[in-house]
């Protein structure tokens, strides 16, 4: 869905975790700033910056006409200062909007994104995210994120993550349902994805990028385009890292159960039954869960885990 103008009546909230930032977040500030979708505010979860964080977010503050507000973070890793910001009842708004600390959002970013939650009902949970511009730390190109063309789904969702937080925008039927997560959670975005999508809410992923990804050495993971990164999930695959996800994201997701849609809740079923399956069922109830990811090379690498139960 191509990018369009949308009136700014809905607010949106930014929800910008930060730690340490400084190097890189004044950038991030100022595409806020500029963003030609002016109806939104902006609260931080600073989870214990000890260098200049919060005196660039203080400046900030007093240079735009947007409220801005400053939290303290509960300073147990990223994924838990970003569902805290998903979860606290005090942050207001429309629509609320996912920043990492080190990109530079486009100037359409938001207004993109509003234009396609103006088609998804406010009742019906929405999730909207988009491919990257990929940015080495000194802000010079390297290309894009891989483009994925499978549709999103809940099959998809259960092994794979196509959702970036830095890029996600979502309603509040969304944000009701992040704040009905009780217990651990492999990472925002994707706890996000699965349950969106498991409850039968509406996705979008934009082919066309609404932000540069800044890639440097402090990145959690990182963009999986080039050969190195691929090498890299293949070690955590069998280091067991992939199975303990899965783990903590179906640990997650049973309490959802009696609202996901039947198809859902089959998949979810059926992989589950996978994982405690000897070999011949395992590949059998794997196939019957209906899981899939976006492109040959993972759904190789999926089998690979799925034989040697690491998934």
């Amino acid at each position: 869905m191509a990018g369009s103008s949308s009136s700014p009546s809905k607010c949106v909230a930014i929800l910008l975790g930060t730690w340490n930032g400084g190097p890189y977040l004044q950038q991030q500030l100022q595409s806020f700033a500029q963003q030609s979708y002016s109806n939104w505010r902006l609260y931080v979860s600073d989870d214990g910056s000890s260098d200049e964080t919060l005196a660039v977010l203080e400046r900030f503050k007093s240079s735009v006409p947007q409220p801005v507000e400053v939290i303290a973070g509960p300073r147990r890793g990223f994924a838990a200062n970003f569902l805290s910001l998903a979860q606290n009842p005090a942050i207001q708004g429309d629509c609320f909007a996912f920043s990492d600390q080190d990109d530079v959002w486009h100037a359409d970013k938001l207004d993109r994104a509003m234009a396609w939650m103006a088609t998804t009902p406010d009742d019906v949970p929405g999730l909207y995210f988009s491919r990257t511009e990929l940015i080495e730390a000194n802000g010079a190109p390297m290309g894009h994120s891989v483009l994925f063309t499978r549709p999103p789904s809940f099959q998809n969702a259960l092994v794979q993550n196509i959702g970036g937080a830095n890029t996600m925008v979502f309603n509040r039927a969304t944000k009701r349902l992040m704040e009905a997560i009780d217990g651990d959670i492999a990472s925002h975005d994707w706890a996000a994805y699965q349950l969106v999508t498991a409850v039968g809410g509406r996705t979008w992923y934009d082919p066309a990028p609404s932000l540069d990804y800044r890639q440097h050495t402090s990145n959690t993971l990182g963009s999986n385009r080039n050969l190195s990164a691929h090498l890299r999930r293949i070690q955590m695959l069998f280091a067991g890292q992939f199975a303990s996800w899965t783990e903590t994201n179906i640990a997650m997701l049973r309490p959802f159960l009696p609202r996901m849609t039947p198809d859902s809740r089959k998949s979810l079923e059926f992989f589950a039954k996978a994982r405690a399956s000897s070999l011949p069922f395992r590949i059998y109830n794997l196939k019957r869960s209906g899981v899939y990811r976006q492109t040959l090379l993972g759904n190789l690498g999926l089998l690979t885990a799925a034989i040697f139960r690491r998934f």
